[in-house]
């Protein structure tokens, strides 16, 4: 597998056994042994993400120990300040005897190339969106995966967020009524990411969200970015995505140029709305009881006024608003504990490899359409050497139908 390293040197020697810095000796590190049959997990790349899963993997049952891996000893030395870790290393190759699984949260460019050593080793690997930058890198890794008998999974972390559980239920329980068209929008000022532009950064998380929701995956995308800020990186970008086996399009906006930050989902129903609203406090989630009634759009079949275009819909519906209860969990510490049951019962996890296969084949096809200013059509060949497969990367052999059937609803506690 050929890799991208551009300005990474720093993280290739991350896991290059000879140009890596040292390792802290392990005996010297803070925490007990693991108790037998518990983890030993490392996280390599500890910075603003990274950091959360050190922070929350230890309260995981079946994580016994937790070993922090960056290349900046800075950062380092103030984890070592907050959280008891069992170890602290410049160098991945200098632990990965003791590690049973690894977390990756370096910047995007090195996922494939982190995840792959820490495969290649044995290591169970979840990684951070997205599972990486090109369709051949997500494809060895699932591949590579396969072959050693090892849990893959992709760090969709708005599919173990309740309130996008409650999201899906309304749609797919026909709460909403048919789907006409959802709209989605992840907006800041910054930050401005080094390695990715906006596309890569932000869309992978609203892209795994409306596939999750909407139970589908686009069948074609059509996009269009600018650079503004920077010359050479793209800091805003909208995304249309053709569901064409539900008759819908969606619409993604992602930005790093916008004064106000946003995170919200619109979904647009023929009997009710909704909006999922990730930066809400308490309601994360309205529905609203509103609507055009159908009847008056229509006028009727065959009527005089049916082929009036300068008609108008003449009745509204104008009902109440509610906000369901959610019982609501930090959506990372779901994912880890998702990630340490699927690797205990050798199941696939609900966000596994295949699924982070598709958000990175939707992403490479939105890039494609930026370049064109085509819509472009998805691929979702299936792998030839992976599992037995239902439809595009759905595998259907993982484990036992009982342990399957335990890794489809893991997302919920």
């Amino acid at each position: 597998m050929q890799y991208r390293h551009d300005d990474h040197t720093a993280w290739s020697g991350l896991i290059d056994r000879e140009s890596a810095g040292a390792a802290l000796p392990i005996g010297e590190a803070v925490g007990e042994p693991a108790r037998r049959g518990e983890l030993t997990i490392g996280v390599v790349g500890c910075g603003y993400w990274g950091s959360k899963h050190v922070r929350v993997l230890p309260s995981v049952e079946g994580v016994g120990r937790v070993v922090a891996i960056d290349h900046n000893q800075r950062i380092l030395d103030a984890l070592s300040e907050r959280y008891s870790c069992f170890g602290y290393s410049r160098s991945l190759p200098e632990v990965l005897d003791i590690l049973d699984a690894v977390v990756v949260a370096t910047p995007p460019r090195t996922h494939a190339m982190v995840a792959a050593a820490a495969l290649e080793a044995g290591c169970h690997v979840l990684v951070e969106k997205p599972l990486a930058t090109s369709v051949t890198e997500a494809e060895e890794l699932v591949k590579l995966a396969d072959r050693r008998g090892l849990v893959l999974m992709s760090g969709h972390t708005f599919e173990y967020n309740p309130a996008v559980w409650k999201l899906r239920d309304l749609i797919q329980q026909g709460e909403l009524g048919q789907i006409f068209h959802v709209n989605t929008a992840r907006l800041n000022l910054g930050l401005y990411q080094g390695d990715v532009n906006v596309l890569w950064d932000l869309a992978p998380h609203d892209v795994s969200i409306l596939n999750y929701v909407l139970d589908a995956r686009p069948s074609s995308v059509s996009a269009w970015a600018g650079t503004h800020a920077h010359r050479q990186v793209e800091d805003v970008a909208y995304l249309r995505l053709h569901f064409d086996e539900l008759g819908l399009v969606a619409q993604v906006h992602v930005s790093w140029l916008d004064p106000c930050k946003v995170r919200r989902v619109t979904v647009l129903g023929s009997r009710k709305m909704a909006i999922y609203d990730d930066l809400a406090e308490d309601e994360r989630i309205k529905v609203f009881d509103k609507g055009v009634a159908v009847d008056s759009v229509h006028h009727g079949a065959g009527s005089a006024e049916s082929d009036d275009v300068g008609s108008r819909p003449a009745a509204y519906r104008q009902g109440g608003i509610e906000c369901p209860y959610i019982d609501f969990e930090e959506p990372l510490a779901i994912e880890n504990r998702s990630f340490v049951q699927s690797i205990r019962r050798d199941v696939e996890p609900p966000s596994g490899g295949r699924s982070g296969l598709a958000v990175v084949q939707i992403l490479a096809a939105a890039e494609r359409s930026m370049a064109t200013g085509r819509l472009v059509d998805i691929d979702y060949t299936p792998l030839v050497d992976g599992p037995l497969l239902d439809g595009p990367g759905r595998p259907t052999t993982v484990g036992t139908a009982a342990a399957r059937d335990t890794a489809s609803s893991e997302r919920r506690p």
